[in-house]
């Protein structure tokens, strides 16, 4: 196949990432949100949050690893992030990954899969908001809808928090809002 035709084929490809099911409902929905939704979302998130940022982030290096991180979950699937990963999920996770950014002619599927591998491991300043925006979506999820996914998956506040303590590395002011609305959803249970 030529590049167009690479190129179509994976956007035909996405589409699959629309019935990738997530464990957070969307708010006034009674379904859960697919993985194409969160990852609009999460990309107008991180506009959004950029200027809470105590330095400069490239935010279109942010929106490139955004877009990325969860398209191998059109061959995997979505966990929850507090089960954790596997070796086993990772190697899957990077099966995928080499597929999907495979389909695509090598510069810009070679650009794609190095901002997958830049998400997972998290080490550059615009990973670790990335990261830390993947985060905060389905925080704001939880707390709009009363610890939804959280109650509905058995999960306790001290895991919340930890799992969640990265917000507040990168944005503190934001963290300090965030943390009693979380605490909040526990005390009612």
């Amino acid at each position: 196949m030529n590049e167009i035709q690479n190129a179509l084929a994976f956007v035909v490809e996405l589409e699959k990432l629309k019935a990738v099911l997530r464990k957070n409902k969307p708010l006034g929905l009674d379904r859960y949100e697919n993985s194409a939704e969160h990852s609009w979302q999460i990309c107008l998130a991180a506009m959004s949050f950029a200027p809470q940022m105590g330095e400069s982030v490239n935010i279109s290096r942010v929106i490139e690893m955004l877009l990325a991180h969860d398209i191998p979950e059109i061959d995997i699937g979505d966990t929850i992030v507090y089960a954790g990963k596997t070796v086993t999920d990772e190697a899957e996770e990077l099966a995928a990954a080499q597929r999907l950014f495979g389909m695509l002619d090598s510069e810009v599927g070679e650009r794609l899969f190095a901002r997958w591998q830049e998400f997972e491991a998290g080490q550059t300043l615009e990973a670790r908001y990335a990261r830390a925006m993947d985060r905060l979506l389905p925080v704001l999820q939880n707390v709009h809808n009363n610890g939804q996914s959280w109650r509905e998956n058995g999960i306790r506040l001290e895991q919340v928090l930890q799992m969640n303590e990265r917000i507040g590395l990168l944005m503190p002011k934001v963290w300090a809002e965030l943390k009693p609305k979380i605490e909040s959803c526990f005390a009612t249970a």
